[in-house]
């Protein structure tokens, strides 16, 4: 009896050795935003990407977490002498969510439908340049450009250019169905977003099993959430929540890079806001420093044109509107409005925009501006907004990658039409030497300020507070992305 006692109490503590050492495979994820659909070829939203990106869908390359251009769904490609023509040789063995085999008619229908004219992906300008896309073999695909584009393959990693099967394409939205190494499982409308583990990928297995993206809109609900276990990570952390949380060992506080410029946008079509001089004074009257102090818990950088610190191509012109309110109320009376303006000022729901607009909207009323600020949702937002144009003022960060091209859309909400702008980026659409990129970056950046587009803020920073114990989550963000490839809690 004794032994058979001690054989017993071997086995149990064998087995509670054997659990404890186990590592876990689920994880729950605070995200601040619930995408408005699932589909990366069909909305402007950030939230989408967050979730998806690498996750359940892939493209041809990839972005990596340093902003790197990678392979993906193409294993390889050849480049014609000119420039011109790219054969991407795909990677063999793959399939959809859905059994379905992947292949270069996938790829040819994915680049054919976003750049279709009745396209409704919000990047379709990342297509512009594509002449015709052809099936050279089903492992084979030859893309031919009308023009050499230096950011070709780059703008192949946004998500905006996934690829997607023609049977499921239209039903991604609240299905989605990719060839990643998560499939979709459900999605808690207001709640939460269920991805798990596809046993059919074709590249190198993840390490989690789940993946909970659990929307938590209310920034004061992230440190309980954090502190009771309920969520393990929030990459995208309320700065202003930090110190909450900094000091507990238990958590891995990460400051890092985002591509996010956080923008006071202005419709530029719209009285008063289409004179130079209203903008101007705008511009000198936004104190960057209060603003980033308030709205960023002090961790923003700040900008003075549509470009990350981080690029290469970033020129500082930061200097260009000091804090001034004196000028400011000049350049309005110089307008015409030295008896001041009303206007509103649309907030979507993120702490940088509601904090940073009671902030904004106190030094323009210090001019003369008077602002009633109107909160919106972000699908109102998006609707109102971005769609329709129907707004004065907004504040926004754009954490799409590279893309001070925006400014040169004519349908675009910033409603900014400048020719030279739209010459230098039709020049840079045709330019591959990084050195000339890099002039003509400059260019078009030193455009924008001086015409006051809009009021540059600062580079919104990726905060990011999740468990000690685990690793493989992006410290930076080069694109609007939760790459959860690598991701794995440690023994």
């Amino acid at each position: 009896m004794k032994l058979w006692k001690t054989i017993l109490a071997a086995t149990v503590l064998a087995l509670a050795g054997s659990q404890a050492f186990a590592a876990r495979t689920d994880l729950v994820i605070g995200i601040p935003l619930e995408p408005p659909h699932l589909d990366p070829t069909a909305g402007a939203a950030a939230a989408i990407d967050e979730v998806l990106y690498a996750n359940v869908f892939e493209g041809l390359t990839r972005i990596g977490p340093n902003g790197e251009v990678l392979p993906d769904l193409a294993e390889s490609w050849a480049i014609s002498d000119d420039g011109k023509v790219y054969t991407f040789k795909l990677h063999t063995g793959v399939k959809f969510h859905d059994g379905s085999d992947f292949d270069a008619g996938d790829v040819k229908f994915s680049l054919d439908r976003a750049r279709a004219d009745n396209s409704v992906n919000a990047q379709k300008a990342l297509f512009a340049a594509i002449d015709t896309a052809e099936v050279v073999d089903p492992t084979t695909v030859k893309v031919t450009l009308k023009n050499p584009q230096g950011s070709f393959l780059y703008n192949l990693g946004w998500g905006d250019a996934v690829i997607v099967a023609p049977e499921s394409a239209d039903t991604n939205k609240e299905k989605p169905i990719g060839t990643g190494p998560f499939k979709f499982q459900s999605w808690a409308k207001g709640s939460s977003i269920t991805l798990v583990k596809s046993d059919t990928y074709w590249g190198a297995p993840v390490f989690l099993d789940k993946a909970e993206f659990r929307i938590v809109p209310d920034a004061a609900a992230a440190v309980p959430a954090l502190l009771s276990g309920d969520i393990q990570a929030f990459p995208f952390f309320d700065p202003d929540s930090v110190a909450q949380v900094k000091d507990d060992p238990r958590f891995k506080v990460v400051i890092g890079s985002t591509e996010g410029e956080t923008i006071l946008a202005i419709n530029n079509k719209k009285p008063p806001f289409d004179k130079l001089e209203v903008r101007q004074a705008i511009a000198f009257a936004l104190d960057r420093k209060a603003i980033i102090d308030g709205a960023s818990a002090g961790l923003g950088v700040p900008i003075g044109s549509h470009m990350s610190p981080a690029s290469k191509a970033y020129v500082d012109l930061t200097g260009l509107y000091p804090h001034n309110v004196e000028k400011a109320k000049e350049l309005l009376k110089q307008a015409g409005f030295e008896n001041g303006i009303k206007a509103t000022l649309k907030l979507p729901p993120p702490s940088y925009a509601r904090l940073g607009g009671e902030i904004i909207a106190s030094q323009l009323r210090d001019v003369g501006i008077d602002l009633e600020i109107i909160p919106v949702e972000w699908a109102q937002w998006l609707d109102q907004v971005f769609t329709k144009k129907d707004y004065d003022l907004t504040i926004v960060s754009h954490t799409e990658p590279n893309d001070i091209d925006i400014y040169s859309r004519k349908d675009y909400y910033f409603n900014y039409d400048n020719p030279a702008f739209d010459k230098i980026i039709a020049e840079l659409n045709l330019t591959s030497d990084d050195a000339k990129r890099n002039t003509l970056l400059g260019e078009a950046q030193k455009i924008l300020a001086d015409d006051a587009v809009v009021g540059f803020l600062y580079e919104l920073p990726k905060v990011g507070v999740w468990d000690a114990k685990l690793q493989g989550l992006w410290e930076n963000a080069p694109i609007q992305a939760n790459d959860l490839t690598k991701v794995k809690w440690a023994n």
